[in-house]
């Protein structure tokens, strides 16, 4: 077993980075002055991830989209008593998720916490599937599936995908459809946990009130030792161009809702640390909430505190994003691309950049203060091939002339698309 500790002298921020015998990577950053404790454990394994073979294999392997979040459900399930009844005698919150490049199972106590962990690490490491079983979950998710159909936030960022995007599978609603559900069957998920379920595919990160001799003790007693798994994914090759320009769908909203998304070219499997900083920074600076931008739509009754932004990236798919109510969605848009010409042709104003500098900065510092930011930020950071502290460093290299160059090449309205919900 190999460990180091990572330190940081500017944030007086340490943690431990730790490759375990089994093959499972650790880490764990302890924070003696907090009450409880958070632990994420999670795979690199999300709704794109419907192509792959096992390094002897021939062929490729095509499962039903929607099969790994099914699987995170099915993970829950035991012979006798399930994951959520478990965690509910030691009084944790628990909960997991799916994404379009990962899956994570969590839990956030403050007691109990070693009994919390080995529920955690045991549950996650023991399938259990019957074809009665799988039946019943695809009626769960069906009635999922239809409740995320008429949730317009949810709507009208999916129709934004599938605007963007006309191969990759992230334009595919992370639970897939009913249609593909029903393909599902517990040799399949079976086939898929034994894939991307390895320890040498996952990760485990702590924080909290909690010491790395007391993780590491329970990591030994419940995990056992795997052999790496070596396979392949495939993710269809994605044209440069959008797939549609604007999409509109009707459903029960008071105001309209809108998505603006800007279709970036992917050529690595991720972004870097430096890539991601200086787009959220681009984002920032064009229409974040001290932005001269923002305050305009704001007074001119064009947006509402509901309005944001996001840079949507995952492995294979990158795409800078704007969101919000408004009832002149085509407007906002316009206004968007305007500003975003006159940075083009004026440059970013110093006290522009400045601000927006030190605002995601102190955002980046305030998040130590949260142990589940940490554990998730540990995770996000090792699956994205970079390592905790990156970003914070990086503050002090970045240039105003990198984010105008991001501005120039990334925001194109030729790669543009509005999703509305009226």
């Amino acid at each position: 077993m190999k460990e180091k500790l990572i330190k940081n002298d500017l944030l007086k921020e340490e943690y431990y980075e730790i490759d375990h015998d089994s093959g499972l990577k650790i880490f764990v950053m302890e924070k003696p002055d907090y009450n409880g404790a958070y632990a994420l454990f999670g795979t690199k394994y999300g709704s794109v991830d419907t192509c792959f073979k096992l390094k002897n294999d021939e062929n490729y392997t095509t499962v039903p989209e929607g099969i790994a979040h099914f699987l995170e459900h099915k993970l829950f399930e035991s012979e006798e008593l399930d994951a959520f009844e478990r965690f509910a005698v030691t009084g944790a919150n628990a909960n997991a998720y799916t994404s379009f490049d990962r899956t994570c199972y969590l839990f956030q106590c403050s007691g109990e916490f070693e009994k919390n962990l080995e529920i955690l690490l045991d549950f996650v490491k023991a399938p259990y599937f019957t074809e009665e079983t799988v039946q019943k979950e695809q009626g769960i998710i069906g009635q999922e599936i239809r409740m995320y159909q008429d949730s317009p936030d949810w709507q009208v960022l999916f129709n934004l995908l599938r605007g963007m995007y006309s191969k990759n599978p992230v334009r595919i609603d992370i639970a897939g459809t009913i249609e593909s559900i029903a393909e599902i069957n517990a040799e399949l998920l079976y086939s898929c946990y034994n894939t991307f379920y390895n320890l040498s595919n996952m990760a485990l990160a702590v924080a909290g009130n909690v010491k790395k001799e007391t993780v590491l003790s329970i990591v030994d007693r419940v995990i056992k030792k795997e052999e790496p798994v070596e396979f392949q994914q495939i993710i269809p090759e994605e044209p440069k161009e959008i797939a549609e320009s604007y999409i509109e769908e009707t459903l029960g909203v008071d105001m309209p809702k809108f998505a603006l998304g800007f279709k970036e070219t992917h050529t690595e499997p991720v972004r870097t640390a430096m890539e991601t900083l200086v787009m959220n920074l681009a984002l920032d600076i064009i229409a974040g909430k001290v932005s001269p931008l923002y305050s305009k739509m704001l007074s001119d009754g064009l947006i509402n505190t509901s309005f944001g932004k996001e840079y949507f990236t995952g492995r294979g798919f990158a795409a800078p994003m704007f969101m919000g109510e408004s009832n002149s969605p085509e407007k906002v848009k316009e206004e968007i691309l305007k500003e975003i010409d006159r940075i083009r042709t004026e440059g970013i104003r110093d006290e522009d950049f400045e601000v927006s500098l030190k605002k995601l900065y102190g955002a980046e510092v305030f998040a130590y203060n949260d142990v589940d930011d940490l554990a998730n930020n540990l995770i996000d950071a090792y699956f994205n091939n970079h390592s905790l502290f990156d970003t914070i460093e990086l503050y002090k290299e970045i240039k105003k002339e990198d984010v105008e160059k991001t501005i120039s090449d990334s925001f194109r309205e030729e790669y543009c698309c509005l999703s509305v919900i009226r």
